[in-house]
């Protein structure tokens, strides 16, 4: 089974953090959802507090078959120890998925240049170096990123094909009655 990491940290954008982990969790992929600050609840970028399962200092040794990032705030970029651990990762294949703002991760990084991207709008010159699109969703190697609160149910349907299998995720898209899904998306 896919081990997959979701990291919080304050000002994320509720939307696209718990969507991807219900939709992930409902396709039987192993969420940890990792708190960046010094406290398991973490405040979103609209007040809402969520709990998340660890911390970060106490799983940054862990290994995972895939790192998800949720917009809302640029934040991440400032959080070297995260950067470090995203860099780390890199090298060694892990699958690497972020929303909304969060693509700057890996535009700050330069793991988007030659690769295509998409991000929230506005925020394209975070993304050094990409070939930026317009799509929902967009997967080059073993990035994947997408563009905001209104894409996040096909983000995370899109994590969980690659996670799982098409089937799946096609199987969590019939049950929500997103009827125009198709996992045909780059």
């Amino acid at each position: 089974m896919a081990k997959v990491a979701l990291f919080l940290i304050d000002g994320f954008e509720e939307v696209e953090a718990i969507t991807v982990v219900d939709i992930l969790r409902r396709g039987g992929v192993s969420v940890i959802i990792i708190s960046l600050t010094e406290n398991l609840l973490v405040r979103s970028k609209h007040g809402v507090l969520v709990q998340a399962d660890a911390l970060f200092d106490d799983l940054r040794q862990e290994t995972f078959d895939m790192l998800v990032v949720p917009g809302g705030t640029i934040a991440y970029t400032e959080h070297e120890p995260f950067m470090r651990y995203i860099e780390k990762n890199t090298e060694s294949g892990t699958r690497l998925a972020a929303i909304c703002a969060a693509p700057a991760v890996f535009g700050k990084l330069g793991l988007l240049r030659g690769k295509r991207a998409v991000c929230y709008p506005g925020m394209e010159e975070w993304l050094d170096g990409a070939m930026i699109g317009t799509e929902r969703v967009v997967t080059d190697g073993n990035i994947t990123t997408s563009r905001g609160p209104g894409t996040a149910v096909l983000f995370a349907l899109h994590l969980l094909a690659l996670a799982k299998d098409k089937k799946t995720a096609q199987k969590i898209a019939d049950d929500f009655l997103i009827e125009d899904y198709k996992e045909t998306q780059s």
